[in-house]
């Protein structure tokens, strides 16, 4: 039992070594590019949102 753990732990550790990992100037390129991509998406939803808010409320702004 001991030795089927430590063997998972050294393929784990294995595994690890193999990995590429991003250097810091990817990550932080990637990182801004998905913080402009949410601001983008924010500002999206947020003109469908006043949009259509506007939207329903016109049949109540022009009867009343």
């Amino acid at each position: 039992m001991f030795e089927r753990i430590t063997n998972y732990f050294r393929g784990v550790r294995a595994e690890v070594a193999r990995i590429s990992w991003p250097t810091r100037n990817e990550i932080i390129s990637l990182t801004a590019l998905i913080l402009l991509l949410v601001v983008l998406v924010t500002l999206y939803i947020a003109g469908v949102d006043l949009v259509l808010g506007t939207l329903i409320e016109l049949p109540s702004r022009l009867m009343g």
